[in-house]
Protein backbone atom coordinates (compact mmCIF):
# COMPACT_ATOMS: atom_id res chain seq x y z
CA UNK A 1 0.00 0.00 0.00
CA UNK A 2 1.17 3.52 -0.68
CA UNK A 3 2.91 5.28 2.19
CA UNK A 4 1.69 8.60 3.56
CA UNK A 5 4.92 10.39 4.40
CA UNK A 6 6.77 13.06 2.43
CA UNK A 7 10.04 12.07 0.79
CA UNK A 8 11.86 12.11 -2.52
CA UNK A 9 10.51 10.15 -5.45
CA UNK A 10 13.18 7.48 -4.99
CA UNK A 11 12.31 6.98 -1.31
CA UNK A 12 8.56 7.55 -1.03
CA UNK A 13 7.45 4.07 -2.04
CA UNK A 14 7.54 1.18 0.40
CA UNK A 15 10.77 -0.78 -0.26
CA UNK A 16 8.49 -3.75 -0.96
CA UNK A 17 5.55 -2.23 -2.87
CA UNK A 18 2.47 -4.32 -3.57
CA UNK A 19 1.89 -5.50 -7.13
CA UNK A 20 -1.53 -6.80 -8.19
CA UNK A 21 -1.06 -9.50 -10.82
CA UNK A 22 -4.35 -9.90 -12.68
CA UNK A 23 -4.73 -13.03 -14.78
CA UNK A 24 -7.63 -15.27 -15.79
CA UNK A 25 -7.51 -18.78 -14.38
CA UNK A 26 -5.57 -21.25 -12.28
CA UNK A 27 -6.92 -24.20 -14.30
CA UNK A 28 -8.35 -24.85 -17.76
CA UNK A 29 -9.79 -28.33 -18.07
CA UNK A 30 -10.77 -27.54 -21.64
CA UNK A 31 -7.21 -26.51 -22.56
CA UNK A 32 -4.56 -27.73 -20.11
CA UNK A 33 -1.82 -27.05 -22.67
CA UNK A 34 -2.81 -23.37 -22.73
CA UNK A 35 -2.84 -23.22 -18.94
CA UNK A 36 0.69 -24.62 -18.89
CA UNK A 37 1.82 -21.99 -21.40
CA UNK A 38 0.30 -19.15 -19.38
CA UNK A 39 1.62 -20.55 -16.10
CA UNK A 40 5.14 -20.27 -17.47
CA UNK A 41 4.56 -16.59 -18.28
CA UNK A 42 2.84 -15.87 -14.97
CA UNK A 43 5.58 -17.63 -13.01
CA UNK A 44 8.29 -15.66 -14.80
CA UNK A 45 6.47 -12.42 -13.99
CA UNK A 46 6.20 -13.29 -10.32
CA UNK A 47 9.85 -14.36 -10.18
CA UNK A 48 11.20 -11.16 -11.72
CA UNK A 49 8.84 -8.92 -9.75
CA UNK A 50 9.83 -10.52 -6.45
CA UNK A 51 13.51 -10.27 -7.35
CA UNK A 52 12.97 -6.53 -7.83
CA UNK A 53 11.34 -6.23 -4.41
CA UNK A 54 7.64 -6.30 -5.25
CA UNK A 55 5.15 -8.14 -3.04
CA UNK A 56 3.03 -9.88 -5.65
CA UNK A 57 -0.67 -10.57 -5.08
CA UNK A 58 -2.09 -12.70 -7.91
CA UNK A 59 -5.80 -12.88 -8.61
CA UNK A 60 -7.46 -15.18 -11.17
CA UNK A 61 -10.36 -12.96 -12.12
CA UNK A 62 -12.46 -15.55 -13.98
CA UNK A 63 -12.58 -17.45 -10.69
CA UNK A 64 -12.50 -14.60 -8.17
CA UNK A 65 -14.90 -12.18 -9.86
CA UNK A 66 -15.14 -8.42 -10.17
CA UNK A 67 -15.28 -7.34 -6.52
CA UNK A 68 -12.27 -9.41 -5.46
CA UNK A 69 -10.29 -8.18 -8.45
CA UNK A 70 -11.04 -4.54 -7.67
CA UNK A 71 -10.25 -5.07 -3.98
CA UNK A 72 -6.83 -6.36 -4.99
CA UNK A 73 -6.31 -3.37 -7.28
CA UNK A 74 -7.28 -0.98 -4.49
CA UNK A 75 -4.65 -2.49 -2.18
CA UNK A 76 -1.92 -2.29 -4.79
CA UNK A 77 0.76 0.25 -5.57
CA UNK A 78 0.72 -0.93 -9.19
CA UNK A 79 -1.02 -3.47 -11.42
CA UNK A 80 0.11 -5.90 -14.12
CA UNK A 81 -2.59 -7.21 -16.44
CA UNK A 82 -1.59 -10.52 -18.02
CA UNK A 83 -2.47 -12.27 -21.27
CA UNK A 84 -4.89 -15.06 -22.11
CA UNK A 85 -7.98 -15.67 -24.23
CA UNK A 86 -9.36 -13.18 -26.73
CA UNK A 87 -11.32 -10.25 -25.32
CA UNK A 88 -15.04 -10.90 -25.79
CA UNK A 89 -15.96 -9.04 -29.02
CA UNK A 90 -19.22 -7.89 -27.48
CA UNK A 91 -17.20 -5.53 -25.27
CA UNK A 92 -16.06 -3.49 -28.27
CA UNK A 93 -18.72 -4.16 -30.91
CA UNK A 94 -16.59 -6.63 -32.85
CA UNK A 95 -17.74 -9.60 -34.96
CA UNK A 96 -18.96 -12.59 -32.98
CA UNK A 97 -17.60 -15.00 -35.57
CA UNK A 98 -14.02 -14.51 -36.75
CA UNK A 99 -11.00 -16.64 -37.67
CA UNK A 100 -9.20 -18.00 -34.64
CA UNK A 101 -12.07 -17.33 -32.26
CA UNK A 102 -12.22 -19.56 -29.22
CA UNK A 103 -13.41 -19.48 -25.65
CA UNK A 104 -14.08 -16.07 -24.12
CA UNK A 105 -14.06 -15.13 -20.45
CA UNK A 106 -16.88 -12.59 -19.87
CA UNK A 107 -16.46 -12.43 -16.07
CA UNK A 108 -12.71 -11.87 -16.32
CA UNK A 109 -13.28 -9.29 -19.06
CA UNK A 110 -15.72 -7.42 -16.82
CA UNK A 111 -13.28 -7.50 -13.93
CA UNK A 112 -10.27 -6.46 -15.98
CA UNK A 113 -12.04 -3.68 -17.84
CA UNK A 114 -13.23 -2.33 -14.49
CA UNK A 115 -9.68 -2.64 -13.14
CA UNK A 116 -8.26 -0.57 -16.00
CA UNK A 117 -10.84 2.15 -15.44
CA UNK A 118 -10.17 2.10 -11.69
CA UNK A 119 -6.44 2.54 -12.33
CA UNK A 120 -7.01 5.45 -14.69
CA UNK A 121 -9.35 7.16 -12.23
CA UNK A 122 -7.12 6.57 -9.19
CA UNK A 123 -3.79 7.17 -10.91
CA UNK A 124 -2.56 3.66 -10.08
CA UNK A 125 0.23 2.61 -12.46
CA UNK A 126 -0.75 -0.25 -14.74
CA UNK A 127 1.19 -2.39 -17.20
CA UNK A 128 -0.82 -4.47 -19.69
CA UNK A 129 0.83 -7.40 -21.47
CA UNK A 130 -0.59 -8.70 -24.78
CA UNK A 131 -4.29 -9.16 -23.95
CA UNK A 132 -3.58 -6.60 -21.24
CA UNK A 133 -2.90 -3.93 -23.87
CA UNK A 134 -6.06 -4.92 -25.72
CA UNK A 135 -8.12 -4.63 -22.53
CA UNK A 136 -6.66 -1.21 -21.79
CA UNK A 137 -7.70 -0.10 -25.25
CA UNK A 138 -11.23 -1.51 -25.00
CA UNK A 139 -11.73 -0.17 -21.46
CA UNK A 140 -11.06 3.33 -22.79
CA UNK A 141 -13.46 3.05 -25.72
CA UNK A 142 -11.17 1.60 -28.38
CA UNK A 143 -11.68 -1.37 -30.68
CA UNK A 144 -9.65 -4.38 -31.79
CA UNK A 145 -8.72 -6.04 -35.05
CA UNK A 146 -10.47 -9.41 -34.59
CA UNK A 147 -7.97 -11.31 -36.73
CA UNK A 148 -4.82 -9.80 -38.18
CA UNK A 149 -4.34 -10.17 -41.94
CA UNK A 150 -0.61 -10.45 -41.17
CA UNK A 151 -1.12 -13.00 -38.40
CA UNK A 152 1.74 -15.22 -39.57
CA UNK A 153 4.15 -12.47 -38.53
CA UNK A 154 2.77 -12.39 -35.00
CA UNK A 155 1.77 -15.92 -34.05
CA UNK A 156 3.08 -19.41 -34.73
CA UNK A 157 0.98 -22.49 -33.91
CA UNK A 158 3.68 -24.00 -31.72
CA UNK A 159 5.88 -21.18 -30.50
CA UNK A 160 6.44 -17.47 -30.07
CA UNK A 161 7.39 -15.35 -33.08
CA UNK A 162 10.46 -13.13 -32.80
CA UNK A 163 9.84 -9.54 -33.89
CA UNK A 164 11.38 -6.10 -33.65
CA UNK A 165 9.42 -3.00 -32.70
CA UNK A 166 9.92 0.62 -33.69
CA UNK A 167 9.47 3.15 -30.93
CA UNK A 168 7.13 6.03 -31.64
CA UNK A 169 7.78 9.16 -29.62
CA UNK A 170 9.81 9.12 -26.42
CA UNK A 171 7.44 7.50 -23.90
CA UNK A 172 9.27 4.16 -23.80
CA UNK A 173 12.81 5.34 -24.51
CA UNK A 174 15.18 3.77 -22.02
CA UNK A 175 12.59 1.17 -21.02
CA UNK A 176 12.28 -0.74 -24.31
CA UNK A 177 15.35 -1.68 -26.36
CA UNK A 178 14.25 -1.59 -30.00
CA UNK A 179 17.48 -3.39 -30.95
CA UNK A 180 16.34 -6.54 -29.16
CA UNK A 181 13.96 -9.18 -30.48
CA UNK A 182 10.63 -9.40 -28.68
CA UNK A 183 8.46 -12.52 -28.35
CA UNK A 184 4.94 -12.37 -29.79
CA UNK A 185 1.98 -14.71 -29.94
CA UNK A 186 -1.29 -12.99 -30.83
CA UNK A 187 -3.76 -12.79 -33.67
CA UNK A 188 -5.60 -9.67 -32.53
CA UNK A 189 -4.40 -6.11 -32.07
CA UNK A 190 -5.41 -2.54 -31.32
CA UNK A 191 -7.57 -0.99 -34.03
CA UNK A 192 -9.11 2.35 -33.03
CA UNK A 193 -7.26 3.80 -30.06
CA UNK A 194 -9.12 4.35 -26.81
CA UNK A 195 -9.55 7.78 -25.29
CA UNK A 196 -6.30 9.25 -24.00
CA UNK A 197 -4.05 6.61 -25.55
CA UNK A 198 -1.19 7.29 -27.93
CA UNK A 199 0.90 4.81 -29.91
CA UNK A 200 4.33 4.18 -28.38
CA UNK A 201 5.63 1.38 -30.63
CA UNK A 202 4.79 -0.27 -33.94
CA UNK A 203 5.65 -3.54 -35.63
CA UNK A 204 7.11 -3.56 -39.12
CA UNK A 205 3.68 -4.20 -40.62
CA UNK A 206 2.13 -1.25 -38.76
CA UNK A 207 0.48 -3.24 -35.97
CA UNK A 208 0.34 -1.29 -32.70
CA UNK A 209 2.86 -2.92 -30.37
CA UNK A 210 2.62 -0.47 -27.47
CA UNK A 211 0.43 2.37 -26.27
CA UNK A 212 0.60 4.72 -23.32
CA UNK A 213 -1.94 7.01 -21.73
CA UNK A 214 -1.38 10.74 -22.16
CA UNK A 215 -2.06 11.63 -18.52
CA UNK A 216 -2.48 8.41 -16.48
CA UNK A 217 0.45 6.06 -15.67
CA UNK A 218 -0.94 3.33 -17.92
CA UNK A 219 1.16 1.38 -20.43
CA UNK A 220 0.37 -1.59 -22.64
CA UNK A 221 2.66 -3.71 -24.82
CA UNK A 222 1.49 -6.29 -27.31
CA UNK A 223 4.52 -8.56 -27.05
CA UNK A 224 5.50 -10.79 -24.11
CA UNK A 225 8.41 -9.26 -22.18
CA UNK A 226 7.65 -11.88 -19.51
CA UNK A 227 8.78 -14.70 -21.79
CA UNK A 228 11.37 -16.67 -19.77
CA UNK A 229 14.09 -15.91 -22.33
CA UNK A 230 13.60 -12.15 -22.02
CA UNK A 231 11.96 -11.54 -18.64
CA UNK A 232 15.12 -10.72 -16.71
CA UNK A 233 15.85 -7.84 -19.08
CA UNK A 234 12.69 -6.77 -20.90
CA UNK A 235 10.12 -7.32 -18.17
CA UNK A 236 12.46 -6.06 -15.46
CA UNK A 237 12.89 -2.75 -17.29
CA UNK A 238 9.12 -2.28 -17.57
CA UNK A 239 8.60 -3.20 -13.91
CA UNK A 240 11.22 -0.66 -12.90
CA UNK A 241 9.32 1.90 -14.96
CA UNK A 242 6.17 0.88 -13.11
CA UNK A 243 7.97 1.34 -9.80
CA UNK A 244 9.05 4.86 -10.77
CA UNK A 245 5.49 5.68 -11.73
CA UNK A 246 4.20 4.31 -8.42
CA UNK A 247 6.70 6.45 -6.51
CA UNK A 248 5.70 9.52 -8.50
CA UNK A 249 2.01 8.81 -7.88
CA UNK A 250 2.69 8.52 -4.15
CA UNK A 251 4.65 11.76 -4.13
CA UNK A 252 1.78 13.57 -5.83
CA UNK A 253 -0.70 12.04 -3.40
CA UNK A 254 1.35 13.12 -0.40
CA UNK A 255 1.91 16.61 -1.81
CA UNK A 256 -1.80 17.02 -2.51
Amino acid sequence: MRTSYAAGVSDVLDPHPRLALLHLRTSRRHAPWFQEKLDVLNDATVRVAERLGWRVEPVASAEAGVEATLATVDRADAVVLMGGEDVDPRTYGGPLDYPGSGMHEPLADEAHLAAVRRCVEAGTPLLGLCRGLQLVNVALGGTLVAHLPTVSGHRHPDDFVRNRVRLVGTALEGDVDAEQDVRCTHHQAVDRLGDGLVVAALAGDGVVEAAVHETAPVTGVQWHPEHPDTADDQLAALLERLRRQAAEATTLSVAG
